[in-house]
């Protein structure tokens, strides 16, 4: 049963851990030094399923902890599972790959072909449902992102992770053609998209398909600099009050996009930036964030800050700025516990109210990845 603000039963979080465990436990229950051919004798495995072994991979990762929020004398305190998510990755021969995605909080999240053409990575075509290019952060994993709420504020609201009405909850995603690829030396990468606009598992509903652009330079070792952009159009879901109320359900309007960001990461030091602005219908949108971790024991503790500032509509001037610090400790490869404070001056739900409110949360989180 799905729960607001996307908390789920525990019976799936449960299914999914159980399922997590036996898939770690896996290799441990192998014998050192055995061969996979006799590892195939001696539990009867056909022959034929080795090679199709060879050509999958199974990834997975479960994000869920404890979330302390007060806001205008109001108390809320919550033990939740944010993400639980699978996925297949498959090489259909050597320039040919196909993967699966599915959180088991949602819906099916990504599923696309790949195909490489020539013998370097300079032209790759995609085709199906995956992350698009728009924003630096937007096509980042959120096991490798430094805040536990993901996401900067323009980002989710920009690239249709969930908090514009107007375009619902797509976590960043859409369905389409993409083109990408990079130089030998990755000092420089592009990405050409061409997408319905309508997010995930629909079809397009105003016939007008959205391009999303992006580019990325590597001047020197460590340093990204990246620019996005977006020329498209939405249909309204629903009326948004609060941020665009200009615009009625059902309304066709334009949904133009910009922004340019960086990152840089060395030993100890791991941090990225972008200024963000958005055009939806009448309405500009804009922001600036800068997010970074400190690595106060190499691989183990790192301190995480990240100052975060975001205007949904310049003309009404309902602006918010979110600052977050905390810890985070690394406990085995990509597993990670995490505790961060957040604060807001701002309290919103994106729909029906924006309020000068302070907001105070306190967020835990435990990340168990796969591989």
């Amino acid at each position: 049963m799905m729960m607001k603000n996307g908390f789920i039963d525990i019976g799936k979080g449960t299914i999914l851990l159980i399922v997590l465990s036996c898939l770690l436990s896996a290799p441990m229950r192998a014998e050192e030094g055995m061969s996979a051919q006799s590892q195939t004798k001696r539990h009867n495995v056909p022959e034929w399923v080795n090679p199709i072994a060879e050509r999958v991979q199974v990834h997975g990762y479960a994000q869920g902890g404890y979330d302390f929020r007060s806001s205008g004398g109001e108390l809320a305190n919550t033990f939740l599972l944010r993400r639980t998510i699978f996925w297949v990755d498959s090489n259909l021969g050597e320039r040919w790959s196909f993967r699966f995605m599915h959180d088991f909080n949602s819906a099916v999240q990504e599923y696309y072909t790949e195909f490489r053409a020539g013998g370097n990575n300079l032209f790759n075509i995609r085709i199906g449902q995956g992350k698009t290019g728009l924003s630096y952060e937007n096509p980042l994993s959120p096991t490798s992102m430094e805040t536990i709420d993901v996401y900067s504020e323009g980002v989710t609201f920009l690239t249709g992770c969930g908090s514009d009405p107007l375009n619902g909850l797509q976590y960043g995603r859409d369905l389409g053609l993409f083109l990408f690829g990079e130089t030998s030396d990755k000092l420089f990468r592009y990405e050409v998209e061409l997408v319905n606009g309508t997010g995930i598992n629909v079809r397009d509903n105003d016939n007008f398909k959205n391009l999303i652009a992006r580019l990325e330079l590597r001047p020197v070792k460590g340093l990204n600099l990246c620019v996005t952009g977006q020329y498209g159009r939405g249909r309204a879901l629903v009326d948004s009050p609060v941020f665009n109320p200009g615009l009625a359900a059902g309304e066709v309007y334009a949904r133009n996009r910009v922004t340019a960001g960086f990152a840089f990461a060395s030993d100890r030091l791991d941090f990225h930036g972008e200024y963000l602005r958005g055009y939806d219908g009448d309405v500009v949108s804009s922001g600036v964030y800068l997010t970074g971790s400190v690595s106060i024991l190499p691989k183990t503790l790192d301190l995480v800050a990240s100052a975060d500032y975001f205007n949904f509509n310049t003309a009404q001037g309902a602006d918010m700025f979110k600052a977050v610090s905390g810890l985070q400790y690394w406990f085995y490869k990509k597993c990670r516990i995490q505790i961060q404070y957040v604060f807001k001056n701002a309290d919103t739900d994106y729909r029906s109210f924006f309020t000068r409110t302070p907001v105070h949360m306190i967020m835990c989180q435990l990340q168990v990845r796969l591989n």
